[in-house]
């Protein structure tokens, strides 16, 4: 069917029948204990899935790295040794007031 077609149809028949003034009977009351009758928020069920939801995230990183950690190769012997690397830096100023001392 044509969707414009559809359309006029469907505005024809609502113009056709206009909505009503009345208003139901008890329709407050009923609005104002549905209101009511809702559930307060619990903020500890709103962080404890927040949490969940960011373990379950870094659990999936954690998987993602460990299998490239295990399954890609690895370049390179000893000659770019990043704990040499590190540990020269840190001690360079202490390698430096030893010279400076003597």
């Amino acid at each position: 069917m044509n969707m414009s077609e559809l359309q006029n149809k469907l505005i024809a028949a609502a113009r056709a029948h206009p909505p009503s003034d009345r208003v139901p009977y008890a329709f407050e009351k009923r609005i104002l204990a549905r209101l009511a009758a809702r559930p307060a928020l619990d903020v500890w069920v709103v962080w404890s899935r927040a949490l969940w939801r960011g373990a379950l995230g870094c659990l999936a990183v954690v998987l993602v790295l460990g299998a490239g950690s295990l399954f890609l190769p690895v370049n390179g012997g000893g000659a770019n040794d990043l704990s040499q690397d590190f540990e020269t830096t840190m001690l360079a100023s202490v390698d430096q007031d030893s010279d400076s001392a003597w």
